[in-house]
């Protein structure tokens, strides 16, 4: 008697949205993640087919459930924005993310990050960039006929896919939009925000003001006989 043994389809099969990892092992770690997201975010928030992610699953090969990274940033050009529980390679035109950022913390051994290393490699990555901000170590590599090789100027490097520019000083790494803007964290664009909000109120009440002295001249000026128009 032969027995048939069921193999799950395509269909079937289940990619979970989290790798059970916390998406950051400490404050420093986790404020550079955002840090970098959300300026990636406002650089491309009017270009509707480049989709920017934090610690998101991404999965590369239908079937394989077990083959995945959460880089902690990772940039994909040619996909619209959105809400997505994973990265799913082969529902998005089997397109790879081209840039990935990875944001030490003091819990990542060699091995971890040898085999992140070999994932982006295998799988299409095109641009990966290395912080770690305790030791203010930054490196990159690029891919150059098929492989990831390292970027050996990488002071004041400007990112081919992104238009960034990257900075590291002995402090730490500076980063700046394509018009030498620097990324700012949350609290700083929020101030950013702030104060642009009340310039923009100070000269409004300051044109309601002269508007208000414009009229109050006029009105004198007819009460003496005198019609402002034909002063113009």
């Amino acid at each position: 008697m032969v027995q048939n043994l069921e193999t799950e389809t395509p269909s079937q099969i289940i990619y979970p949205e989290s790798d059970g990892q916390p998406m950051a092992d400490n404050t420093l770690q986790f404020r550079w993640i955002v840090k970098i997201k959300e300026n990636l975010d406002i650089l491309f928030a009017e270009v509707e087919d480049v989709f920017v992610a934090g610690d998101l699953l991404w999965y590369p090969v239908e079937g394989s459930n077990n083959i995945s990274q959460a880089p902690d940033i990772m940039v994909v050009f040619g996909r619209q924005k959105g809400e997505r529980g994973s990265y799913l390679q082969w529902l998005e035109d089997n397109i790879s993310p081209q840039v990935v950022f990875e944001i030490l913390s003091p819990s990542n051994t060699q091995k971890e990050m040898a085999k992140k290393f070999e994932f982006y490699r295998k799988y299409g990555v095109e641009e990966y960039y290395l912080f770690d901000p305790r030791k203010i170590e930054f490196c990159g590599w690029m891919r150059s006929e098929g492989e990831l090789t390292v970027i050996d100027a990488i002071e004041n490097w400007v990112s081919p896919r992104l238009n960034i520019r990257f900075e590291l000083t002995a402090e730490t790494l500076e980063i700046y939009y394509p018009d030498g803007k620097r990324f700012l964290t949350p609290v700083e664009l929020a101030k950013r925000a702030e104060e642009a909000e009340k310039r923009a109120e100070e000269e409004r009440q300051r044109a309601e003001l002269a508007e208000a002295r414009i009229k109050i001249l006029e009105e004198r000026l007819r009460e003496a006989g005198i019609d402002p128009e034909q002063l113009q």
